[in-house]
Formats: C-alpha cells, sequence, structure tokens
C-alpha cells in the first residue's frame, strides 16, 4: 500500500488504537459518558479511513490527482474537530467544534462520492470466484472435504 492509501491506512490504524485504549479506559472507570465521541473515533477514524483505504488501494488512479489529498485533508481535519468536540458539546462547555468537525465530516464525504463517481476501473479489480468444481477438496488438517456425493458413495443398501 502506498501514497494516499497508505496514509488512510494509517490514519485508521492510528484510530483502532486510540480507540480501544479508549474504550477499555472507559470500561476499566465505569464512566462511559464520552461513549460518542469513543464512538465517532472508531467509525469515522477505523471504519471509514479503512475503507477509503482500500478503494485507493484497489483504484489506484482514483487516488490521483488534487481531490483524493483534499479528501484527506478533511478527513483528517474533521477527526481532529469531532473528537475532543463532541466531549466538549456534552460538558456543555462550547459546541462549535463539534459543529464544524461534523460540517468537515461531511464534507469529506462529498468529496469521496465525487471521486467515485469520476472512477472508473480500466480492468477488473476483483479475482472471480472459483466455481464449484475448480475448488480444492481438502477439509481441516488435509483431509477430504465430505460431499453429498461421497455420502451417497459410502451408504450401503439395507439388506
Amino acid at each position: 500500500m502506498k501514497g494516499i492509501a497508505r496514509w488512510f491506512m494509517l490514519a485508521a490504524v492510528a484510530s483502532a488504537v486510540g480507540g480501544m485504549v479508549w474504550g477499555i479506559q472507559m470500561s476499566a472507570s465505569q464512566d462511559h459518558l464520552l461513549s460518542p465521541a469513543h464512538g465517532h473515533l472508531n467509525l469515522l477514524g477505523w471504519v471509514s479511513c479503512a475503507i477509503y483505504a482500500l478503494y485507493y488501494h484497489l483504484l489506484p488512479e482514483a487516488a490521483e490527482g488534487a481531490l483524493p489529498r483534499w479528501h484527506l485533508g478533511c478527513a483528517l481535519l474533521a477527526l481532529v474537530l469531532l473528537v475532543p468536540g463532541i466531549p466538549l458539546a456534552i460538558q456543555e462547555r462550547t459546541e462549535v467544534l463539534a459543529q464544524a468537525g461534523s460540517a468537515v465530516a461531511l464534507l469529506s464525504i462529498l468529496i469521496f462520492a465525487s471521486v467515485v463517481l469520476r472512477s472508473r476501473p480500466k480492468k477488473a479489480v476483483f479475482v472471480p470466484a472459483l466455481k464449484l468444481r475448480d475448488r480444492p477438496r481438502t477439509g481441516v488438517q488435509g483431509r477430504s472435504a465430505v460431499t453429498f456425493r461421497s455420502l451417497r458413495r459410502r451408504q450401503t443398501p439395507a439388506a
């Protein structure tokens, strides 16, 4: 993975680690007041950034140009604004960061939508599934897989 896809994956992994540590801390302290911010970190950080990374990795031509860089910038800015902004809003200190982060997150997904709509793969991206008859017939620990046909052969007629 390289280029913009790598940056998105690095952001995803950092968000996952941060979200897991934060979740463990909330669980250990029995204080789940900030769970909405924790959820946004996991969904916008870990899940969304990982999806973006995989998309840009599978369609490298979609990662070309300024639009994907704007997308990365907006996605990261949304995280930086939303994750601390939600706790500030919950504590009734200010809602400005959460509101700004929400607007930037919306802009980020709109940019991604335009990237997806303008990008068309030149060749098939996914490997076609194997036909059933072409699949290997081994099961657990190298033993032969049991199939309906093999079961019928094993049955002996009742005497």
